[in-house]
Order: structure tokens, then C-alpha cells, then sequence
């Protein structure tokens, strides 16, 4: 687990908490919980598959993103947590961003972030998988998904597009 720290925020120090998950078997049932919180508005976790993020940079440019939307009332979803993969989604498509940077029965790696220290404690409660460092999230990357959904041909600078594109984003928008 890592943790990054926002102290530009004002208020508290804001501190988000980021665990990556390896040889998850229960993603289905982990979507289904989070789809019955959520009508709860019970969700204090943001899921991300984890074969869909390039680098640290990528995953901490989209949660910035979202506490800034957060920080501004510009937030286009009903939490920060759901904000962080609206962020990561090329398009603006908000169902679109949930389906591909979700969590999904097939999901085998997720990446949970917990933002302000909330259930810190409870992580990875309810996800039958691996804790892993984050420096295995490079091995785990899907670039042919990654090129598909960013439109973008295989190259070098795949992963320089694709953080400028979650950090444009909020600009564009």
C-alpha cells in the first residue's frame, strides 16, 4: 500500500491511501458489492482495473484530478472515488469510464484507493487476491486495451499520451 499525500487542499491534510490487488478470483463479487453500496451510497472505495493503468503517474493524475473537481463542486459523478475512473476514460462518458475502468468479473488486478484515510484500515476487505507493491503495476498493463480505448497506434510515447490526456481532461471538459 501507498499513500499520497495532497496538503494543498486546505482543511485537513488530505491523504490517499492506494493498495494494488494481484491473482484476484472474486471480481465479479467484488462489482456486485460495490453496485449494491452505491445504491446504498455506501461506496467508500474507488476500484480501478489495474491492467488499465501505465504508471504511478496515470493513477495520480486522475485521483488529482478528482479531488480538484472535488475542491472546485465540479465533481461530474456522485463521489471522488467514481470521479478518479471518470478521470482515467478518455471520453466523457461516465457509464462508459465505470464499464472499461472498473471492476468486472474477468478483473484480475484492482487497484483500491481510499481518499482521506476513510476505512484506510479496510482496504482490501472483501477482495480475494494478492496485495502487491505498486511497482508490479507496469507488468500488469494492457497496452493493446490501453492503444484501443485511447484511439492510439503501439509506440513509446503511449504513456506520455495517455497521463496528458487524463490531466487535459478536466480543461477540455
Amino acid at each position: 500500500m501507498e499513500t499520497y499525500s495532497f496538503v494543498q487542499f486546505g482543511g485537513p491534510r488530505r491523504e490517499v491511501h492506494v493498495a494494488l490487488y494481484t491473482n484476484v478470483t472474486n471480481g465479479g463479487e467484488v462489482r456486485r458489492r460495490i453496485v449494491e453500496a452505491g445504491t446504498a451510497g455506501g461506496v467508500k472505495f474507488g476500484y480501478i482495473d489495474a491492467r488499465l493503468i501505465t504508471s504511478r503517474v496515470h493513477l495520480q493524475t486522475a485521483i488529482y484530478q478528482a479531488m480538484l473537481a472535488e475542491a472546485q463542486d465540479g465533481l461530474r459523478t456522485r463521489t471522488v472515488h467514481s470521479e478518479v475512473i471518470w478521470a482515467l476514460n478518455p471520453t466523457n462518458n461516465i457509464t462508459e469510464g465505470l464499464r472499461r475502468y472498473g471492476v468486472s468479473a474477468e478483473t484480475s488486478a484492482v487497484i483500491v484507493v481510499s481518499m482521506d484515510g476513510a476505512g484506510e484500515g479496510q482496504l482490501g476487505a472483501g477482495i480475494a487476491g494478492t496485495l502487491t507493491p505498486l511497482d508490479a503495476l507496469h507488468g500488469l498493463t494492457d497496452w493493446a486495451t490501453v492503444c484501443k480505448y485511447h484511439k492510439l497506434e503501439a509506440s513509446p510515447n503511449v504513456e506520455a499520451i495517455v497521463v496528458g490526456t487524463v490531466a487535459a481532461k478536466s480543461v477540455m471538459t
